[in-house]
């Protein structure tokens, strides 16, 4: 039996260990604010935090997440609007929108570490999210919009 605890609650999954954690996410809690993407962990449209840690769940299987706070997209609004989900509108930085939650939860994790990121910090983090409609600079944008507002 493998316990974790996702967005504040705790859970059990006696399933198949090595299931990706992304199917458990979507296919048997329903949250389906994280996305498959590439199943490859090169696209980030998976991302989601594990204990603070921005993760690939397409990647990650069950049995890694045992014991761990896992927190997804449908989690992190829980008191009204991420500063990060804020700067994202105030920018306008969604075209398609498939990849966001995954950006927004990379960008998230990023400032939790980093409150005040250097553009380099920023390439750094943001390296492994890719976004097909390219608004890269947006994203870059609203990250320090978010840096510079208050929580």
């Amino acid at each position: 039996m493998i316990r974790l605890r996702v967005n504040g609650t705790d859970r059990s999954f006696d399933g198949d260990p090595e299931m990706p954690l992304l199917w458990y996410l979507r296919d048997v809690l329903g949250l389906t604010g994280t996305k498959f993407g590439c199943g490859m962990a090169l696209c980030g449209a998976c991302t989601v935090h594990q204990n603070g840690d921005a993760i690939r769940s397409c990647v990650t299987p069950m049995s890694a997440a045992a014991g761990s706070e896992i927190r997804t997209i449908e989690d992190l609004n829980k008191t009204g609007l991420h500063p990060v989900q804020r700067a994202w509108m105030q920018v306008n930085v969604p075209q398609c929108g498939y990849c966001q939650s995954g950006q927004i939860m990379q960008a998230a994790a990023l400032l939790s570490k980093k409150p005040n990121p250097t553009d380099q910090d920023i390439e750094a983090a943001m390296a492994g999210n890719i976004c097909r409609c390219g608004t890269y600079q947006r994203i870059r944008a609203a990250i320090k919009a978010a840096a510079e507002a208050k929580p």
